[in-house]
């Protein structure tokens, strides 16, 4: 029987605690599609969930990671085949159904995404849920008006893995890029990967009136709370705010002023549920016209299995910077 290393949480005295242990194939989720993993990645959600920080994981004891790239090892499900490169992001994966920290991931056939021809395993993970999340965002803005023309573009959170992405991407289609951020140490990254200005988050005045003077096009938010309700007074009319994260809190205490005077949109991001008829496509756009033109940069830390706990436990305390990728088999070259 195949044993292999998994990253498992547990509940035990009402306490959230994660380990590396071997597993077999039987202690995997049920699903179509079984993977070999190359590599998964670290986001804040995965954070959250592997600590007990925040309440995601529904049921114990559940492999953590929310995403994964590999190869199919056996699959029943005709759309894929053995040897076939795939990634899995979002759905249940890492939640309720066992997730990508593992050597060996087991999912359901709709949660397969085909690897993109000119791709690589390790590219998937270091885009991953962020990359696809700023995807998803593009592709909602776009949908509701948002261009260029409409004026200088916010990115909040910018040091993040979504924000980097978010920079970059944003940037290349011709956006003059606001980066928000509260590391001073991190400008010059930003401007190296695509920021027109960038504004020390301790500078902004969150406490104004109703409506302030429209200055932003429109933002992807990767902070909510006061940032996000900041961001809806000062936006111009008909300007769009994706909201995608909540490290600055979950409460948003605003009027229905900008919205009924200006037109401004908030459009909600949600990665995980996102359809699946709006994945392969976005997947394609990430190696095509979105593809990141920085990823060296924004990608700052490869580790393995064994070293989650600690990545974990400086990206809640806001220590970490970019992307991180975990080698489980690697199967290319790391650019690290």
């Amino acid at each position: 029987m195949t044993e292999f290393q998994a990253f498992r949480v547990y509940q035990q005295d009402n306490k959230v605690i994660g380990r590396l242990e071997s597993l077999t194939f039987d202690d995997l989720s049920q699903g179509d599609v079984l993977i070999k993993t190359a590599y998964s990645s670290v986001n804040y959600k995965d954070a959250l969930a592997a600590t007990g920080v925040g309440k995601i994981i529904r049921d114990f004891p559940r492999i953590a990671g929310v995403d994964v790239a590999g190869t199919v090892v056996e699959s029943k499900d005709k759309r894929f085949k053995e040897g076939d490169s795939v990634l899995v992001t979002g759905y249940e994966f890492g939640v309720s159904h066992d997730g990508g920290y593992a050597e060996y991931a087991r999912v359901p056939a709709e949660w397969v995404v085909p690897l993109p021809e000119s791709m690589s395993l390790f590219e998937a993970m270091a885009l991953g849920t962020a990359g696809f999340t700023v995807a998803l965002c593009v592709q909602r803005l776009e949908q509701n008006g948002q261009s260029p023309q409409m004026g200088q573009f916010v990115v909040t959170g910018a040091t993040g893995g979504v924000g980097n992405f978010a920079v970059d991407i944003m940037s290349s289609l011709g956006y003059e890029v606001v980066a928000v951020t509260g590391k001073q140490d991190s400008h010059k990254l930003l401007f190296e990967l695509g920021a027109s200005h960038v504004m020390a988050r301790q500078d902004i005045k969150l406490d104004g009136p109703p409506m302030e003077k429209g200055q932003w096009g429109g933002a992807i938010d990767n902070v909510g709370g006061e940032f996000l309700a900041w961001l809806t007074r000062t936006t111009k009319p008909w300007g769009n705010v994706a909201s995608v994260g909540l490290a600055g809190g979950s409460q948003l205490n605003t009027t229905v002023m900008p919205f009924i005077l200006r037109g401004v949109s908030i459009l909600g991001i949600t990665s995980s549920g996102c359809p699946t008829a709006y994945r392969q496509p976005l997947w394609q756009r990430l190696a095509s016209d979105l593809a990141p033109k920085h990823m060296d940069k924004i990608v700052t830390n490869t580790v393995s299995l064994q070293d989650l706990p600690d990545v974990f436990n400086k990206m809640l305390a806001g220590e970490t910077t970019g992307r991180t990728v975990v080698a489980i088999n690697p199967t290319d070259h790391i650019p690290m």
